[in-house]
Formats: C-alpha cells, structure tokens, sequence
C-alpha cells in the first residue's frame, strides 16, 4: 500500500529534521522525505498544521495479560497505546503466571500479532515468579523475542541475585530494568515519608527506600559492566546517583513517568484519591522540580508511563487498601506538550528523544527515523487540540487516571504501524 502525508511539519532529531515536508511510504517502508512529493495512486492525507514525529515507545507498560484481563488486556492495552500516539510498548512481566519463561513470551507475541493496535515487545523477568530465588530462563526468552529483562512490581531484594541477573543478561546484550525498592525499609508505606504521611495519618515510604537500590544496582553496574536502566525514578538524590554513574561512564540510563513530573505529595487530598496512589509514590515538589531539570538536561532518557490498570472495585475502597497504580498511556503525550513543550521547558526534538529515539535505544530494538528506508512507524500530532481528559474517553479497560478533568493541549490524531493507520483523525481503526 502507498501512503503519503503532505504538507506536515516533520521532527526528526536523529537526522536533523524540523521543518514542513511530505513522507511517502510504500509496503510500510518510509520510501522519501522531501518537497512536493506526489504519488500515482494510494492514500494521500494533507495533514498541514500537524507535526509528524518517529512513532513513541513506551518501555514500561502494564498490559495484564496474561491472568489479570479484567483489568487489562493486550487488545485494549493497545487500543489505549494507539489512542494516545504510540506505536510501540514494552509490557512487564508481572502477570499470572509470571513471563519467566519463552512460553510467557512467545503467549504475549502471538495475541499482541493477533489483536494488538501497536507493536508489543516483551520484558521477561529476572527471577522465576518475581521471587528473587531462581534465575528466570533468560536465555531461551532472548531467543523467542524478550528484549529486556525486569522483577518489575517489586525490586530484587537480594544484592547477590541482582548480580547473578546481570552476569546473565550481559551475555544477551539485554538491559537490566530495576524497580528499586527495599521492601525491608519500605515495609507498608503507603505515601511519601514526610509531610504527606503525617498529614495523611499513613505510613511512609521513605525516598531511601528507593535510592538504595538505585546506588546498590549502580555498583553492580559497574562490577558486572551489564546496562541498567532504573525504571521509574522519583526523587532528587536518586537523580543525582544517576547522573553520577553517568558521568562515570556507566551503562546507566533511567525513566521517570508524567505521574512523577506533574504530580506531588500534596495533590492527595482529604478526599483520599486512591488514583494518586502509585508505587513509587508521588514525592515532593522539590522532587517533581530536580525531575524536570532532569529531563531539561539530558540526565532523564525516557518518559515512560507505568501504565497500571485496576479495576474499579479495586480502587474504590479504603486508601491503604486500594492496589498502587495509575494508567497513563492516553496522557502522558498531551501532558509532555502541555507542561514541557509549550513552556519552552523542552524542545519538540527533545520530546522526541524522550519518547521516541532513547526508548528504541535502551530497549535495543529497531531504529524508527523520519528518512528513506526506515520502518514507517509514525505518530501525527495536533500541537494545538485543546482538551479535557475525562474517563469516558478512554479506550483502556480502566479509568484510574490521577489527571481526571485535567485542561491539556495537543494530542495524537493519527498513528500509523508499518505503514498502517491504527488511528486516524483521533478514532482507533478497526
């Protein structure tokens, strides 16, 4: 099939790219980039006031499946994917049973092939059942497709294990993703240890609980020489451990999410918002700022969204019981323009590096770019669309987002997968 978008304002940072061309594609590969392009037959979209970027990856999602598809599957994870611009996620394995296995793997692919909106890419994880004891069949999920490998949900307790999973995952040339958490520091907090927990009346979740494991991992990083990247990361200090590593010249790269950057300590309310709970929790406003500075200079790689379904029930209840988690794949673009891009915080080509170009690199999957020859996974953005987030609209299964009524500018219109429209004009394409 033949494709050509007009008249767009094209974002490319790995090829120089920021200005108005046309891209045509042909059997979902970009064909050219340039002026006036034209076509004999196929689909033509004048898409002028639209800004046409590298499809988005997201490398931290929750798709649920399988076990867990009352609160999530692979086809409305994905939908929910499309709708808000990406083309691509890579989903954790903390599922019933647990992806520790090339079956896991090979499950996920197939149903994502069968019924997904976007590509799927596979986290396996660390150890056998996320127990921390047993090293996962690391090298036969490699071989079937795992392109990352994670205990996400909770952080591997043991200093040793956690040595043994990158000795490992060396040999594959596969990223390490930590969920850094002490569970013996962070017993059962509930929210930021400090002001929140005390005026709250819970218990606290110390920021130590995190940056712990963030220096612990940064040390095996360096004995093993394995590439870490710390997911979800959350407080100032933990930023100023990476950012050290890096400077070192470690293999060291990190995530935060829009939860983190956008959100406080102090949106939690006497009204008890189980959607704010989330884990790692929210932190402190000088947190959400050291994040932002973070992203401004480089030391954040990616913007991820940790995207936690629950149902309704499951949230609806007392705070300390509720399950942590929030979803965020049909925000997180809209929120980067609205608090980033249009205050000049970030360029357009530095959103791009943070969603599009770093995520495919951490993840060592294929290089999507605006140019001749390349896969042609594109999201189409409105930089003006104007809107209110309201559940309703959201093509996941669950509604437990923390930006709920929110005023936001720009949005997706249109994603395209190999060449594909999987939404067009804002609608999920059947």
């Amino acid at each position: 099939m033949a494709l050509l978008l007009k008249n767009a304002h094209v974002i490319d940072p790995q090829v120089g790219l920021n200005a108005t061309a046309d891209i045509l594609v042909r059997d979902g590969k970009i064909v050219e980039v340039g002026q006036g392009l034209s076509m004999e037959k196929g689909v033509e979209r004048d898409l002028s006031g639209k800004i046409v970027v590298p499809g988005l990856v997201d490398l931290h999602v929750h798709l649920r499946e399988p076990g867990y598809e009352q609160k999530e599957d692979i086809a409305s994870g994905t939908r929910a994917a499309a709708h808000g611009g990406f083309t691509a996620v890579c989903c954790m394995p903390n599922t019933k049973p647990v992806i520790d296995s090339a079956l896991g793997v090979e499950y996920v692919l197939a149903r994502a092939a069968a019924v997904g909106k976007c590509r799927v890419h596979v986290a396996g994880s660390c150890s056998q059942g996320l127990k921390g004891e047993t090293l996962s069949e690391m090298g036969d999920m490699v071989a079937h497709g795992a392109v990352a490998f994670t205990d996400d949900g909770r952080g591997v307790q043991g200093a040793g294990m956690m040595r043994r999973v990158m000795d490992y995952a060396v040999q594959f040339d596969r990223v390490v993703m930590s969920h850094c958490q002490d569970e013996d520091l962070v017993g059962e907090g509930q929210v930021n240890e400090g002001v929140a927990s005390t005026r709250l009346g819970m218990l606290g979740w110390p920021a130590e609980g995190e940056e712990i494991q963030i220096a612990r991992d940064i040390a095996l990083c360096r004995l093993t020489g394995c590439p870490l990247h710390v997911q979800h990361l959350t407080t100032a200090r933990g930023l100023e451990l990476v950012r050290a590593a890096k400077a070192e010249g470690l293999p060291v790269t990190c995530e935060v999410t829009p939860h983190h950057l956008f959100l406080t300590e102090d949106a939690i309310g006497d009204d008890y918002n189980t959607s704010l709970k989330v884990n790692p929790p929210l932190r402190t406003a000088a947190d959400a700022d050291a994040l932002i500075k973070g992203v401004a200079d480089g030391t954040v790689d990616a913007i991820a969204t940790d995207h936690a379904p629950h149902i309704d029930f499951e949230k609806d209840r007392e705070f300390e019981l509720a399950p942590f988690g929030m979803i965020g794949l049909e925000t997180a673009l809209s929120l980067v323009v609205t608090h980033l891009v249009k205050p000049g915080v970030i360029s357009w080509e530095r959103a791009v590096e943070l969603l599009a170009v770093r995520p495919r690199q951490i993840l060592r999957i294929e290089r999507v770019a605006l140019e001749a020859g390349s896969t042609a996974d594109l999201t189409v953005i409105d930089p003006e669309a104007a809107w209110t987030v309201d559940a309703a609209e959201f093509a996941s299964k669950a509604v437990n987002s923390g930006f709920i009524g929110a005023k936001l500018t720009g949005r997706a219109t249109d994603v395209y997968v190999g060449g594909y429209a999987t939404l067009e004009d804002g609608a999920i394409v059947e």
